[in-house]
C-alpha cells in the first residue's frame, strides 16, 4: 500500500533556508579580504606589512648563521647549501632582496634571537644543533604569529614555518 502524499507540499524557498544562506554568505564575506583591503590605518604600516617585514629580516639572519657555520666549517657546505638555498627563497618570498651570497643590509638588522650568536661553535656538530635551535625557534615564532596575519601571509608564513620545522629535523638528524 503506498503512503499518502503529505498534506501540505511546501512551495518554493523555506524561510529558514533563505536565512541559513544569508548567515553563511555573510560569514564567508567576513573572513575573505578584498583586494583593497591592506588593513592599515592612515600612513602607518600594517600587521600585514610588519609581519612580513620581520619575517624577511628574520630570514636574512637565518641566512647570515648558515654562511657562519659554512665560514667556520667548509666540511659542512654540502650538507648545508640546500638547506640555505631555501632559506634564501624564503627571505625573498617574504619581500626581502637577497641574492645568494650578499651579506645583509645594515638598514635591515636581522632579529637578535635568530643571528646573535654568544660565541662561535666549537665543532659541527654544535653548529648543527645551533642552526637547528634557530631554525625550531623561528619556525615556532612564524606558527604562533599566524593568527595575527591576513590570509595569504598566513599561508606563506604557515608554508615556510612548515619548511623551518623540517630543516630543523634535517638540521638535528646531521648533528647526531
Amino acid at each position: 500500500m503506498p503512503y499518502p502524499p503529505p498534506s501540505r507540499i511546501p512551495s518554493g524557498t523555506r524561510r529558514r533556508s533563505l536565512l541559513a544562506s544569508a548567515a553563511g554568505a555573510a560569514l564567508l564575506a567576513g573572513c575573505s579580504s578584498g583586494p583593497g583591503d591592506s588593513g592599515s590605518t592612515g600612513g602607518s604600516p600594517s600587521v600585514a606589512e610588519k609581519a612580513r617585514a620581520r619575517a624577511a629580516r628574520d630570514s636574512a639572519g637565518l641566512v647570515e648563521r648558515y654562511d657562519a657555520a659554512i665560514a667556520a666549517f667548509p666540511g659542512l657546505a654540502e650538507h648545508l647549501a640546500p638547506l640555505r638555498a631555501e632559506v634564501v627563497r624564503h627571505t625573498e618570498a617574504f619581500g626581502g632582496v637577497r641574492k645568494a651570497g650578499e651579506k645583509a643590509s645594515p638598514t635591515a638588522p636581522p632579529s637578535a634571537s635568530v643571528s646573535a650568536s654568544a660565541s662561535p661553535p666549537a665543532d659541527e656538530k654544535d653548529a648543527l644543533t645551533g642552526l637547528a635551535a634557530a631554525e625550531r625557534a623561528l619556525a615556532d615564532r612564524r606558527t604562533a604569529a599566524l593568527l595575527e596575519v591576513p590570509g595569504e601571509l598566513a599561508r606563506l608564513m604557515a608554508s615556510v614555518a612548515a619548511a623551518g620545522a623540517v630543516h630543523a629535523y634535517l638540521l638535528a638528524e646531521g648533528a647526531r
